[in-house]
Order: structure tokens, then sequence, then C-alpha cells
């Protein structure tokens, strides 16, 4: 309970041994915080449970994927009727196919689909297949945005890559890197410049619609809409990174939040129900171009693998035939939003509120919160004061300032006004 001495020893022995074994004891970089992580023994609906017998409200909820909850039955039996089947079998199987028929009716901007396993290689090989079909090299992407660890994109990335200070990693060639155009976020006359100076050598502008890894950052109202214009004027593939707004913000993501149409797309995390499954589309003129239709090589032993596809397949079953769960996503979003907002207000601490529908974090910084610039004046040791004092509270969110905090339908309106408490009395040790 909160209040309570909590214990640690287990996790505390783990970590030592994990650090022998792993770089920095862990297999993401984010996961590593002082003075260690806790490890987690079992998780349900909106809680996670560690290894000493800590129980948490969980708003990192996996980085985004759990829109539904820790271990939700009927994701869990879907798993478990595909199992009893079997793994893999290096085939096509029906899921498959009706799988990509969910996604396209839930996303029309996407006409072909090749699913993948993680939104690291959905990014990748779309990129690829934009050179591909464009016969161009550069692409242009945004500061903050985090579209996966591939060398084209981890130039001044978020997620761990900015909390770590390295945003542009060791062992990427830089005849690579130098086709990467990296733009701050919310300017629209810089990105116009850019265009008109390399326009026809740009294959493709790759952007999160609302940038997750660094944020959430929010972009300003006409924004998407002016970069949607300025591409389409100068035959340059729009790629929405929808990784993480993909089936979050709306059913069909962010384009249909915003009522934006790209040109491709790519999806990953809420897409695999928990399980590794990603997908890259778009255009059917632009998806032929992959092989074995065209010349743009991508494979993968695991792609559409019939485990992630049955939870993905459930996932995406209970979404689209309870439309109300979005409505209550938003609807717990705005309370907790404004009820940390009062909190901020009522201690008087210098700090901001960011997000939208079931996405949110706070700032600590007197700025608004526009751009990687302004995300970066955020005083990130007061952040770690926060998460831990609200680890003492029994709440969980990502040990990062540039994180999201995710609502899951598993959260009840109790869950909400008990997390405010405990963030108000997190935000008062300050």
């Amino acid at each position: 309970m909160a209040g309570e001495e909590m214990i640690f020893s287990k996790s505390q022995k783990l970590y030592e041994l994990a650090k022998k074994l792993m770089p920095g004891g862990v297999n993401s970089p984010v996961r590593a915080y002082e003075p260690y992580p806790f490890f987690t023994s079992h998780a349900e609906g909106p809680m996670i449970c560690d290894v000493d017998g800590n129980r948490y409200i969980d708003y990192c909820m996996a980085y985004g994927p759990l829109i539904l909850g820790h271990a939700h039955r009927q994701v869990i039996k879907a798993v478990r009727d595909s199992l009893s089947k079997g793994t893999i079998y290096g085939t096509p199987t029906e899921a498959e196919v009706r799988l990509a028929e969910m996604v396209m009716k839930a996303f029309p901007s996407i006409e072909m689909i090749r699913l993948v396993n993680t939104g690291t290689e959905a990014t990748m090989h779309a990129i690829r297949v934009a050179r591909g079909y464009t016969g161009r090299k550069k692409i242009v992407k945004f500061e903050g945005g985090y579209h996966g660890a591939h060398d084209y994109v981890l130039v001044k990335a978020g997620s761990g890559a900015t909390t770590f200070g390295a945003p542009t990693s060791l062992g990427i060639p830089e005849e690579t890197s130098k086709n990467t155009i990296v733009l701050p976020f919310n300017n629209t006359a810089l990105l116009q410049q850019i265009i008109d100076q390399y326009g026809e050598e740009i294959a493709a502008v790759l952007i999160e619609p609302v940038i997750g890894n660094a944020g959430p950052i929010l972009p300003r109202k006409g924004y998407l809409q002016d970069v949607r214009k300025m591409t389409q004027e100068h035959g340059i593939i729009l790629m929405f990174d929808e990784v993480i707004t993909g089936f979050r913000l709306a059913f069909g993501g962010a384009q249909e939040y915003f009522k934006i149409t790209p040109d491709m797309t790519t999806l990953g995390k809420i897409l695999g129900g928990g399980l590794p499954l990603a997908a890259f589309g778009g255009k059917k003129e632009i998806m032929e171009h992959v092989s074995p239709l065209g010349r743009v090589y991508q494979a993968g032993t695991f792609n559409g693998n019939p485990i992630s596809t049955a939870a993905g397949l459930a996932t995406l079953k209970i979404l689209s035939t309870k439309p109300d769960i979005y409505e209550q996503l938003k609807r717990k979003g705005d309370h907790l939003r404004k009820g940390l907002q009062d909190i901020i207000e009522d201690r008087r601490v210098v700090a901001q509120v960011s997000g939208l529908e079931s996405m949110f974090q706070i700032f600590f910084t007197k700025n608004a919160v526009t751009d990687y610039e302004s995300a970066q004046t955020s005083d990130r040791n007061q952040f770690m004061n926060y998460q831990q004092n609200l680890m003492k509270q029994r709440v969980f969110v990502p040990p990062s300032q540039f994180e999201t905090c995710f609502i899951s339908a598993a959260h009840t309106d109790a869950h909400v006004s008990k997390s405010l408490e405990a963030m108000d009395s997190a935000i008062s040790l300050l």
C-alpha cells in the first residue's frame, strides 16, 4: 500500500546479475534508470507487479501497445488457441489475410500492406520502398521523432537516444546519414525552404503526426495539412509513422483523427496486441515495387507469424466493435490531464502538461512544448524525482522525460482518481 516501505531486494539482485550479462543490465536503453529498475513478475489490466511483490498502476503500458490493458482475456485466449496449432509455419495463413483486410479498412490510405515484426523494420523497409519507387536518395525527418534504431533515422532521434544525450549513434557511416535531413517539428517555413532547395532529391518526408518519443508533442493547427500540400506539390512521398498513434488516437489512427491522407504508413505496437508485429503499406502503385512483385527486396521468417497475428486480430476486433472505447479513453485522458494541470497550478510548480486522447506527459519547464528544442528545456532531474516519488505511491510512469504515458481501456475512473492523488503527493515533495 502507498506510504509503506517498499522492498526491492530481488530486483536489486537481478540487476546486479543482469549488468554482467547485458549492456547496462537491460535489453533496451530506456529500461535502465537509477539506482536500478524493478523487474516485473506479471501484469493484469492496468496493474504491473514486480518480483518483490510491489503493485503499481501502470501508465507505461509497455510503451504503447496495450490499449486494452495487460493480459486481456480475449487476446490471451486467441494466442492460446493459435499456439495449440503450432508456432510458425513459413507458409501463408488465413489470419494474415484477415488482419490485412482489417487494417486496410481502418486505414483507407493503405491499398497494399506488408507485415513485419517491429516498428524499426517497418520504417526501415518503408524508406527503402520510397527510395526504390521515386529513384531519389534523401529523406526528411524531424528532431525528436523516433522511427526505430536503424541507420537512416537514428539522427537526432527521440526515446532512449535523447534520454542518454546521444541523438546520433556511433557506428552510423557518414555516407548513410548524409541523406537524412533533420528539421524542427511544427516549422512549416523551414520545411518549405528545404523542399524548394532539395525537392527533386527527396524521396520521402517521414513524420510522426504526434511525436511520441520526445513527448507527446502535438502538431500545430494546420501544420500536417501544410506538410501534405508541400509533399504533393513536389512528388514527395508523405510517410506517416503511426507505430504509436495507429489505433491509438482513433481506430484509423492519426490520419483519421487529423483527416490527412499520407502516401505510406507504418504501424506497430497496438497492431500486435502485445506481441511483436508491425507493418508498412500505402498506395498500390508504390507497394507493387516490393518483392516478389517488384525489385525492392524485403523478407522475414517471422513476418505475419501466426501467434502475433492472432493477438493483433483479437485486439482489432475488440476495438472495431466497441467504438465507445475511444470515447472512454478520451474522457479518462481529459480527466487526468486537467487534474494534473490543476495540481501544477495549486502547487505553483513550473511545468506543462501535454497530450491528447489517451496520451499524456508532464514537462518541468516554463516553455510551451511544441518541438524537440522546447522539450529539451525540461528539467530532467526534477522529472526523475517526480517519477521516483510516484513509484513510492505505487504509480509507474516511464522512467524518462522523453516518453509518453498511456491510458488503457482497463484503467477505471477509480484508478485515474487514485493516480491523481499520487501525482499530487509526488509533486508536493519536489
